[in-house]
This record gives structure tokens, C-alpha cells and sequence, in this order.
């Protein structure tokens, strides 16, 4: 379901946004146009894990869920809040889904779809760039993350121990901001 979210109320948390708080407000303009509002009631899924990996997200009111499947189950391996990002990785590689998101509690969403954003670099906007930059750092410093937590692990002799070790590193690397 899509709602109308005011454009000053919306320019104002996308400047507060850690991913977007580089960006000037005019840059925030040449963006506003490509981001979609959308509604979740709680337990509604957003995307699968599989899925097309067509859109990235940042989470404007509500929560949502990351999971991954289990072998009997699935597994919460992330919460993300307002102005938490997740799915940025299919801008870059248009990949299936790593995992499912779903609405933790009734969340409100900023979508972003590829084809849009692809259009902004293809056009030569700097706020693509920029942005396409916030989102190697982020990436990088999830790498940077997982590398070090994988190096500790080596040393682990206790299994629940690596069992949690490998959990905090697929929940840190995978979607979560």
C-alpha cells in the first residue's frame, strides 16, 4: 500500500538519515523524485529471500525483520529501525534476495527501485555517485567487520561459540546498516 508522505517531512529524515547526511538538500532534490513510499502491517513480508533483487530500502517509522532460513525454521538474524537501510546490494548487482524482510510492527518504508537509480548514474547525476560511494563504504565496513569476526573464530575451541560468532557475522553482513 502506498502512502504521501509531505516532501519537506521527507527531505528533512532523509538529510537526517546517516546514509543520505552527506548529501546538500539540493542533492536530496534531484532524488526525491525516484523514492516511493510504501506501508507494511506487521508480519507482512516485503521481499523473499530469491526474490528479484530489484529495490534498496530505508525504513522511515516501524521496524523490520531480516531472517534467513533455518534448517527447521527461520531465523531472525537482524532488526532494522528507522533510518536503517537494507537491500542496497541489489542497486550495485541486481542479485536475488539473501535474505527475507519482513514488517517486525506496522513500518513505513522509502523504496528506491534499481531501474530508477540506474537511470540517475546513466544520466550523470553527482548524487548517484555519492551515493553509490555511502554504499561502498558501507559494504566495505561490513567486510572489514566480518573479516575480523571470522579471524576470531578461528581461535574458538567452544561450538555454541561459533555457532554465535557465525550468527552476529550473517546478520552484520548481510542487509543490516
Amino acid at each position: 500500500m502506498k502512502i504521501k508522505i509531505p516532501r519537506e517531512q521527507m527531505i528533512t529524515f532523509l538529510l537526517e538519515t546517516p546514509f543520505f547526511e552527506k548529501l546538500e538538500p539540493t542533492e536530496i532534490m534531484e532524488i526525491i523524485h525516484i523514492v516511493e513510499v510504501a506501508e507494511y502491517q506487521a508480519g507482512e513480508v516485503i521481499f523473499k529471500e530469491g526474490d528479484p533483487g530489484d529495490a534498496w530500502f530505508v525504513v522511515y517509522s516501524g521496524a523490520v525483520d531480516v531472517l534467513r532460513d533455518g534448517a527447521t525454521n527461520a531465523i531472525i538474524i537482524a532488526e532494522i529501525g528507522p533510518k536503517g537501510c537494507f537491500g542496497e546490494m541489489s542497486i550495485l548487482d541486481g542479485l536475488p534476495r539473501s535474505a527475507t524482510v519482513r514488517a517486525a510492527e506496522d513500518s513505513t518504508v522509502l523504496r528506491v527501485k534499481r531501474g530508477a537509480f540506474g537511470k540517475l548514474i546513466d544520466d550523470d547525476h553527482l548524487v548517484a555517485y555519492k551515493l553509490l560511494y555511502q554504499m561502498a563504504v558501507l559494504l566495505a565496513g561490513r567486510q572489514r567487520t566480518s573479516t575480523t569476526r571470522l579471524s576470531e573464530l578461528l581461535n574458538a575451541t567452544d561450538v555454541s561459540e561459533i555457532q554465535d560468532g557465525i550468527m552476529s557475522i550473517v546478520g552484520d553482513s548481510s542487509v543490516r546498516e
